[in-house]
């Protein structure tokens, strides 16, 4: 793993790089093979589209996109943030085990580990559920909540594939397919 202390303003490390290269792999449904998790990357990643993903609350409005930092500890939004539409609940996006439910930081918190290195975490919301539940995607996890950094009424919908921040749209299919074009 390469970070770095003192770059350039403006300057990407390596390990963001590659990172961005892994999620515009997984965007275009390529696998990633990196030996070892070379540069913090996965050691191997199916395609999104042999998983099973759903939105966790629908119908909703996009209120905030997925924005990548230019560095591990830089600015950006490491998630989307969704308003439901009606007073639906919000549900697992993918089959998986409770990691955590509770606060954090004034807000409510719950996290799934989906298995492969995929997590996720919704907030802020509350649950009945406990560390070790096991949940199906589509299950009933949780209600909107307040407090956090969202809109009120929103919840911040994140995942992280071995700690790194991806854009969620990624497992959910909003993220179009990249086309090459011919050349000259």
């Amino acid at each position: 793993m390469i970070r770095t202390t003192h770059a350039p303003p403006g300057a990407r490390s390596r390990r963001s790089v590659l990172g961005g290269v892994a999620a515009l792999l997984l965007a275009i449904g390529v696998g990633v093979a990196a030996p070892g998790g070379a540069a913090g990357l996965p050691a191997a990643v199916p395609p999104p589209v042999e998983r099973e993903w759903s939105w966790p609350v629908h119908p909703f409005r996009l209120v905030r996109p997925y924005a990548a930092p230019a560095h591990e500890y830089g600015p950006g939004h490491r998630g989307i943030d969704l308003a439901p539409v009606g007073d639906g609940p919000v549900r697992a996006p993918a089959d998986g085990v409770v990691a955590f439910a509770g606060d954090v930081a004034g807000r409510t918190v719950l996290t799934i580990d989906h298995g492969d290195g995929l997590v996720t975490t919704l907030e802020p919301v509350v649950t009945e559920l406990s560390p070790g539940s096991a949940v199906a995607r589509g299950d009933e996890v949780a209600r909107v909540s307040s407090g956090g950094h969202t809109d009120d009424g929103a919840v911040h919908f994140g995942v992280r594939l071995h700690g790194e921040y991806i854009n969620p749209m990624v497992l959910l299919g909003g993220v179009p397919r990249a086309v090459l074009l011919p050349c000259c």
